[in-house]
C-alpha cells in the first residue's frame, strides 16, 4: 500500500478514537468521501495496525448503537426551530 494512503488511514483512525467522531463527521473533517473513510477504517486499517483497528471498531460500534437516538434528537431539534 502506498505511504500516503497508510498515513491518511492512521490520521483518520486516530481522529475517530480521540474524538469519538462518526464516519460522516470524519469525512467532512478530512474533506474526503464517507465511503473512503469507511473502507479505510473497516477494511484497510486491520492490515496496518490491529490494535488501532480494535479501538476504532469500539467507537464505530458505539456510534452504531446510538444512531437511532441521534436521528430522533435531530428531528426533534428540526421541528423545535420552526
Amino acid at each position: 500500500m502506498w505511504e500516503y494512503i497508510v498515513s491518511r488511514i492512521r490520521l483518520e483512525a486516530e481522529y475517530i478514537v480521540q474524538t469519538g467522531s462518526t464516519v460522516r463527521a470524519t469525512a467532512a473533517y478530512f474533506n474526503i468521501s464517507k465511503s473512503t473513510v469507511h473502507k479505510d477504517v473497516t477494511e484497510r486499517l486491520i492490515e496496518i495496525d490491529n490494535q488501532l483497528y480494535t479501538e476504532v471498531r469500539k467507537v464505530l460500534n458505539k456510534n452504531l448503537s446510538e444512531r437511532h437516538i441521534r436521528g430522533g434528537i435531530a428531528t426533534k431539534n428540526k421541528y423545535a426551530k420552526k
